[in-house]
């Protein structure tokens, strides 16, 4: 006689947080996900990551009714104002024309284009920015019968919600050690885990600052390119290696250092954005061209690790009140600014005034290069 299979604990994969890891991994890996909200259905593959095998496959299964989703942030860039973003009908278009449509510039217009982008739309988009890709989705809806996408990962709104919503919580520490950092001294690296797909955030202790004090802080996105190789078409190295020094100055703090490449869209879009910088758009309208928003960060893992090493209130080292007002929002009292600035090239020059222009940073760019002088 058979013994009747162990109870399954939970975090065996019912967790709402591990299926959208889950799903974000299917559209990694070039399949189909099925999107429901309790009434309709959409299934769904990301542009960026399908292949013209892959496409035919979808648009075989979809019988021609499947269309690409764009963003209101693309449709803009084609000439079209969509608030939720847009629909354009593929049947009879090949996978070699959706790049045209979805990303590339000078794109034109599609005539058959419908803004009738919806909540479904939306939430497959979300899936994508959990797994990095671009905001451009080829998908179908289903209706309630059987089809070909049945064996496909199943996700519904309410699951993606909740486990999207954990990529800012359950944060916990791994480990703490000490590291001798160059221009600053012995400090300490506290290493958390959490959110979606588990991702390592690293937070670096200046000094021994007052936990339950003020303290000042600086929230450090990464930047492979500046942090790391120097890059001269931005000022995030100098922004890096000054907000240590500066902690240091005011006697302790701490950096986090997140995880959020190009502002949140990641490394790959990221480099292609940085092609259309190098063509004369600034970074704003290269991100739209993408179909991103001007800024695609968030600081949930920010607020998690503060909160777990006790911090309440803070002196934030930034340049940007969208990072002041976000962090505020969630709970963190910042009761003050120190401005961090890097050095100004000929290369980010054009960056650093779009930054004050467009997304409001506090720089006074010409007053800068005079003090260089």
């Amino acid at each position: 006689m058979n013994s009747p299979a162990p109870a399954r604990p939970s975090y065996f994969g019912q967790t709402a947080a591990i299926r959208c890891e889950r799903a974000a991994a299917e559209l990694r890996a070039g399949r189909p996900v099925v999107i429901s909200d309790g009434q309709q259905r959409l299934a769904s593959i990301a542009l960026d990551s399908s292949s013209p095998e892959g496409y035919a496959a979808f648009a075989e299964a979809a019988q021609g009714r499947h269309y690409l989703f764009l963003s209101a942030a693309r449709a803009q860039t084609l000439g079209i104002s969509a608030a939720d973003g847009i629909h354009v009908p593929l049947a009879g278009r090949d996978f070699a024309e959706l790049p045209a449509l979805a990303y590339l510039r000078d794109a034109v217009a599609p005539a058959d284009a419908v803004a009738n982008g919806n909540a479904l739309d939306a939430a497959t988009v979300e899936v994508a920015r959990l797994g990095l890709l671009l905001p451009a989705m080829v998908s179908v809806e289903l209706g309630a019968a059987a089809s070909a996408f049945d064996d496909c990962l199943q996700l519904d709104t309410t699951a993606l919600q909740e486990g999207a919503g954990q990529a800012g919580q359950d944060y916990e520490l791994v480990t703490r050690s000490p590291v001798p950092l160059r221009d600053v001294g012995m400090s300490e690296f506290a290493v958390f885990r959490g959110g979606v797909a588990q991702r390592d955030q690293v937070a670096v202790i200046v000094g021994s600052p007052d936990m339950g004090g003020i303290v000042p802080v600086r929230v450090h996105s990464s930047c492979l390119t500046g942090d790391l190789f120097g890059s001269l078409k931005c000022d995030c190295g100098d922004q890096l290696r000054r907000g240590l020094r500066t902690l240091k100055e005011l006697g302790g703090g701490i950096l986090l250092y997140l995880d959020q490449e190009g502002r949140g869209t990641g490394i790959a879009a990221k480099m292609r954005a940085y092609g259309y910088q190098h063509e004369g758009l600034d970074t704003i309208d290269a991100d739209a061209q993408l179909g991103f928003g001007a800024d695609e960060r968030r600081y949930g893992s920010a607020v998690a690790m503060l909160r777990a090493l006790g911090v309440q209130r803070i002196q934030l080292l930034t340049n940007n009140p969208t990072k002041v007002q976000r962090l505020r929002n969630a709970g963190i009292e910042v009761v003050g600014c120190v401005p961090i600035t890097g050095e100004i090239t000929h290369e980010n020059e054009q960056y650093l005034r779009t930054k004050a222009a467009r997304a409001g940073h506090h720089l006074d760019v010409d007053a800068l290069i005079m003090a260089a002088q």
